[in-house]
């Protein structure tokens, strides 16, 4: 199903501050004579698009978005900034690097959050005017708004602790909210919510997109339950459990009453033969770019923009340039700002030393030249090459940059010939130190130019664009962004098996998911541990890791970023497991300064 969503939607950033989609009753006197409730009462069609709304502050704001997967995959142990370079992002990877916090960063998904709670309980409360011919029906559209306040309540208490619970319109503004906290929040909205969701909910097809379907919200269920875990409860590890072996088997015998799936192959997974209707996917969301409208009121051009956060800085060589041509080809030429820790990288390398398939798979570590290029004396000496390579050239096409991991089967060849072949070749070793666990910032005694190169996760790429400005370089992704896919849940049900019955069942269902990878069977009792592991290899880049380490205690102090990622590790406060509550909102409260999080 294709989601166009219109510019109908609400505008209640403003009223947002305030917790309030509209300062007037829902039944007030409208001298128009328009209300939501005669458009709800007019028409299916009218009720469906004032249910289309429910899906704004998602598109804006969240998953696929230009700051989401800050929020969501840094501050953790996974990356760093590119190059390991001083950056403006301070507070999306470096926990604000030892300066005052940021507060209002935070302020965009804050009211992107609010905005699609509000036409959440708006499509919720209109439903009972709406010509439905049965309460099934009703029920179906119902679960839909309900599916989605769950995804975004889920959403505000990982990144903000306890918010204001709304369930319903409101008919006032009220400058003084008050915070409820999350496990509340949990067990009142979001796993109600969920449940409902996943029993009235349709089974859907492969090619439903945006609108979620009955595996959509098992999916989340499952994911939901687990998370209570951070909240010092066990209360619905079971039903975690349940949820996700519901899936599994569902899975295993062909998907006839969820739809669950799960590919063969690691590889066909993030095919982009397979993006549109992603077998995997128990849920993804599609942009649209058309003649008739392009879905977005960013602009056209700002659609899919995970694409752009992971490439490395390719033009600091001479072979590689920015162009709009290259833009549009799978291995793009947009320099993103996530680089791979060191940790990551070696959570990669199996007990026998060989390579998990998932890391070649999963990152790009050669690109070819998109620019002739001559080897003149400076840059040789930069690069640290051969004097003979003066004069020599790269031709469009030649390979032009290799990076070189240790478990490598070619790794000797390179290093032999690293300093006479025509491409740079770049060691991990130049890039990586074992031993401090971070990046090199120097090499031979001057900065570390080979630190711009590191392999390049690439389950975003794409060469499907909407071009808006060819001049400009704006290129609108059309890729849709695999929200959650059935990966995860074996994953989920490892983690439930540990907390529940010490882990006896949990290595076989990460085995499943590494076995389909390639990779070497994890032998013995899974631990904690082990699960944490195998979602970084299996899902980083997936915006889940932040909630992975505040679930798993991981956040509780800096004891883990300083043993996994030390350069991070230095700047953590136990307050940081939260984000700051945006200053702009703060500021219409009387109850302001009370309101804020700890530490901001």
């Amino acid at each position: 199903m294709k989601i166009t969503i219109k510019n109908m939607a609400m505008s209640a950033a403003a009223v947002a501050a305030a917790f309030a989609l509209n300062s007037c009753s829902l039944s007030e006197e409208n001298p128009g004579g328009f209300t939501m409730g005669t458009m709800a009462e007019s028409s299916l069609e009218g009720y469906q698009t004032l249910l289309n709304n429910v899906y704004f502050g998602m598109e804006r704001y969240l998953y696929g978005t230009d700051g989401y997967m800050e929020l969501t995959e840094g501050d953790t142990d996974l990356w760093t900034y590119k190059g390991n370079e001083g950056t403006q992002y301070t507070q999306y990877l470096w926990f604000y690097a030892g300066t005052a916090p940021n507060t209002t960063y935070t302020k965009d998904i804050w009211n992107a959050i609010y905005d699609g709670i509000g036409a959440c309980n708006l499509a919720i409360s209109m439903a009972d005017r709406a010509p439905f011919k049965t309460e099934e029906a009703k029920n179906v559209k119902v679960a839909e708004a309900r599916f989605m306040r769950a995804v975004y309540y889920f959403n505000a208490v990982e990144q903000f602790g306890g918010v204001t619970m709304l369930t319903a319109p409101a008919t006032s503004m009220d400058f003084s909210p008050s915070r409820t906290d999350p496990l509340t929040i949990y067990k009142e909205v979001i796993l109600p919510d969920l449940r409902f969701a996943a029993q009235w909910l349709d089974k859907g097809t492969d090619a439903t997109t945006t609108q979620p379907t009955k595996k959509s919200a098992m999916g989340m269920l499952a994911k939901a339950c687990l998370q209570t875990r951070e909240y010092g409860t066990d209360e619905f590890l079971q039903e975690a459990l349940t949820t996700a072996k519901a899936l599994i088997a569902d899975c295993e015998a062909g998907g006839a009453t969820y739809g669950a799936y799960m590919y063969a192959t690691y590889d066909d997974v993030f095919k982009e033969a397979n993006n549109w209707e992603n077998k995997e996917a128990l849920w993804k969301h599609r942009w649209y770019a058309g003649s008739d409208g392009h879905g977005s009121s960013l602009g056209n051009w700002k659609l899919n923009r995970y694409d752009e956060k992971f490439l490395c800085a390719l033009s600091k060589f001479g072979a590689r340039e920015k162009t709009q041509e290259a833009c549009l080809t799978w291995d793009g030429a947009i320099e993103g700002i996530f680089m791979p820790t060191q940790y990551l990288l070696n959570l990669y390398v199996q007990n026998d030393g060989t390579l998990d398939p998932r890391f070649h798979k999963s990152f790009t570590t050669e690109w070819n030249a998109n620019k002739s290029f001559i080897w003149k004396p400076d840059v040789v000496t930069n690069f640290d090459k051969d004097g003979s390579l003066t004069g020599k050239r790269l031709a469009v096409g030649d390979k032009a940059i290799k990076f070189v991991m240790p478990q490598d089967a070619d790794y000797n060849d390179e290093m032999a010939v690293k300093k006479t072949v025509p491409y740079l070749v770049v060691d991990y070793k130049d890039v990586y130190n074992d031993a401090s666990k971070n990046v090199n910032m120097t090499y031979n005694g001057k900065e570390n130019i080979f630190r711009y190169f590191y392999p390049s996760l690439n389950k975003h790429n794409s060469s499907n664009y909407y071009v808006a400005n060819a001049a400009k370089m704006r290129n609108g992704n059309l890729n849709g962004v695999l929200i959650m896919r059935m990966a995860e849940v074996y994953l989920i049900a490892a983690e439930a098996d540990i907390y529940l019955n010490g882990g006896g069942s949990a290595a076989g269902y990460i085995n499943k998911v590494r076995l389909r990878a390639g990779a070497n069977a994890l032998g013995g009792t899974a631990t904690l541990r082990d699960v944490l592991d195998e979602r970084a290899r299996e899902l980083c880049g997936e915006h889940t890791r932040f909630y992975d380490l505040k679930r798993t205690g991981m956040l509780k102090d800096n004891t883990y970023l300083n043993a996994t990622h030390p350069d991070l590790g230095q700047y953590f406060e136990p307050e940081y497991a939260l984000r700051p509550i945006p200053t702009p909102f703060l500021q219409g409260l009387s109850n302001g300064d009370e309101y804020q999080n700890p530490g901001y």
